[in-house]
Parts: structure tokens; C-alpha cells; sequence
């Protein structure tokens, strides 16, 4: 269980980190490298959208 949170705070990191670069600097970064709404970057969102899911799990964990 440790490894899947430990990728799935990874990729919501890296879906954090691309949110930043569309705010500060209009630059979509899996769109620049996978071209705007591809298959793969539509992948990509759906799995990084799964992470966000998966952890809100991770609230449950603040009062320990």
C-alpha cells in the first residue's frame, strides 16, 4: 500500500507542478510534449485525476 501512495502523491505533485506552469506561464507541459488533447495526454490527465482521488485518503491520516 506504501508504493501505490507513494505514486500516486508523485503524480499528483507532477499534476500540481503542471497547474503551476498553466497559471504562471500559460505553458502546458504534458500538452507540449504530447500534443493538446492526444490519447496519451488524455491518459495521463485520467490517471493523474485518479491519483487526486486516490489520496483524498490521505485526510483521514492528519489526525493521527
Amino acid at each position: 500500500m506504501k508504493v501505490i501512495n507513494g505514486i500516486a502523491l508523485t503524480l499528483v505533485i507532477i499534476g500540481a507542478i503542471n497547474w503551476l506552469l498553466v497559471g504562471l506561464f500559460q505553458f502546458n507541459l504534458v500538452d507540449s510534449i504530447f500534443g493538446s488533447l492526444s490519447v496519451i495526454s488524455r491518459i495521463i490527465y485520467t490517471i493523474v485525476g485518479i491519483a487526486g482521488l486516490w489520496c483524498i485518503a490521505f485526510y483521514s491520516r492528519l489526525s493521527d
